[in-house]
């Protein structure tokens, strides 16, 4: 008889152990990852402009823990957003330059764009029901393909801003003042975009990684704006659009980047590195022969994982049990950012075989 799977994980969700894991009930938990992280002034800028993208399998939070920075994040990087737009707003009603005042509404409307973000991260903490069985961890990617959709917009707003100077050049009023201002915009979408792709892959999520990428494109418009007064300066005023378009291709760039990570989430892709520690985490289980198969998801910024592993048939059920809640709790140790686990049992050699021809028409790709 082939024994029931074990009952799905909770959302408390330990820290990673070791790369080496020691399976069984008694597991072994050291945490050493060995990164050799600079320290100091170097190490510092290091963490904010190349952020270390292992930082949560060195420190799991549990998945409500996970939503509550996202949140957090998004709280910080709207108020800096905010602000950056004010000082702006200051310096057009100073100087009345149309190029920074939209860079000022462009400032303002896409600081927005977080808030369908924070409502989905709020949402992905609602307990699943009968109608979303896995729950509303989707809604975060729903709100990534709106940020796709920001990026896009602003692609085309500023490639369309850029033409459109060329034909009709614009002139600029106190450049000086308007190229401190264009800093001060480039400056705090940067520092906003660094804050949330470094929180965004530290708890897994995609949408939030977008949102980053969504606020370093504002800050390549606001930088368009720096250039148009540097070539006022330099008696080169076709400079503004010229820069303009070539900021339209890096938005572009971005977009791809942006837009290809919500699509693989969308598409329940992950990385290959997660399979990989999937299956030591499972064949480094004692009693475990065999993975017939396994499958990892994301829903949201958490992620699940169903297999399926064969034992040995001469098992009772009860230790064959004791295997599969082995097996499932050494995978919430050992996978980063796993909330759930469904372990499937199968008796090793023919028996399993001969069982499972049952369901053989009920596969995808047989008759």
């Amino acid at each position: 008889m082939t024994p029931s799977p074990s009952d799905q994980g909770t959302d408390d969700n330990p820290p990673v152990p070791s790369s080496e894991p020691t399976h069984g009930h008694g597991h072994g938990h050291g945490h050493g990852h060995g990164h050799d992280h600079a320290g100091g002034i170097k190490g510092f800028l290091l963490s904010i402009f190349r952020p270390h993208s292992h930082d949560a399998a060195d420190s799991i939070d549990s998945a409500l823990e996970a939503s509550t920075e996202g949140i957090r994040a998004l709280k910080i990087s709207l108020i800096g957003l905010g602000l950056t737009a004010v000082a702006q707003l200051v310096v057009v009603l100073l100087t009345d330059s149309a190029a920074l005042l939209a860079d000022t509404i462009h400032n303002f409307s896409d600081a927005l764009t977080a808030v369908p973000l924070w409502v989905a991260f709020v949402l992905s903490r609602r307990a699943a029901t009968r109608r979303y069985t896995y729950g509303f961890g989707r809604a975060e990617d729903l709100a990534g393909v709106f940020i796709v959709a920001m990026i896009a917009l602003s692609a085309v707003v500023a490639g369309y801003e850029s033409i459109h100077r060329l034909i009709d050049p614009q002139p600029v009023s106190k450049p000086y003042v308007v190229l401190a201002a264009g800093l001060i915009g480039f400056a705090g979408n940067e520092l906003v975009a660094v804050y949330r792709i470094r929180v965004g892959r530290k708890i897994g999520s995609a949408a939030l990684v977008a949102d980053g990428l969504h606020a370093r494109t504002d800050g390549f418009t606001s930088l368009a704006v720096v250039v148009a007064a540097l070539g006022v300066l330099a008696g080169f005023p076709l400079a503004d659009p010229i820069i303009g378009l070539a900021i339209t291709v890096a938005i572009l760039v971005v977009l791809k980047g942006a837009a290809t990570d919500i699509y693989r989430r969308l598409m329940d892709a992950v990385e290959p590195e997660l399979v990989d520690a999937a299956e030591r985490s499972l064949r480094g289980t004692t009693g475990v022969q065999d993975i017939t198969s396994l499958q990892l998801r994301w829903t949201g910024h958490r992620l699940r994982a169903e297999t399926s592993v064969t034992v040995d048939p001469a098992l009772d059920i009860v230790t064959a049990h004791g295997i599969a809640v082995d097996a499932e709790h050494a995978l919430l140790h050992d996978v980063p950012r796993l909330v759930a686990a469904t372990v499937h049992l199968s008796p090793a050699g023919p028996a399993g075989d001969e069982q499972h021809q049952t369901l053989d028409h009920h596969r995808v790709g047989t008759s």
